[in-house]
């Protein structure tokens, strides 16, 4: 198993950036590959992006491809996602997500979450 907590949610205005965190515990983080889901107020949880566990192919949600990007750094036990040009419908609580083997899209495959952080952005 793998426990997920995240960190660097905050409130930023329209146009600015933010990094999100994603710490895991356990030896094994290098074996998972990663994501990040996001669910705004009243609306179903969305896919935001992924990425192998060896970090060299990742996967965005085609609206935020060019302003997100994640990465991780396995020496950490960490993943981040980096967020520019933040717009006011990118506010949600922002999920980080591990699964062993590769990723998918579909958010309902991924086994593990942590509790999220909440990103707000005012306009």
């Amino acid at each position: 198993q793998v426990q997920l907590v995240e960190s660097g949610g905050g409130l930023v205005q329209a146009g600015g950036s933010l990094r999100l965190s994603c710490a895991a515990s356990g030896r094994t983080f290098s074996t998972y590959a990663m994501g990040w889901v996001r669910q705004a107020p009243g609306k179903e949880r969305e896919f935001v992006a992924a990425i192998r566990m060896s970090g060299r192919s990742t996967s965005y949600a085609d609206s935020l491809k060019g302003r997100f990007t994640i990465s991780r750094d396995n020496a950490k036990n960490t993943m981040y996602l980096q967020m520019n040009s933040l717009k006011p419908e990118d506010t949600a609580v922002y999920h980080c997500a591990a699964r062993s083997g590769t990723y998918y899209k579909d958010w309902s495959l991924w086994d593990y979450w942590g509790q999220g952080t909440q990103v707000t952005v005012s306009s």
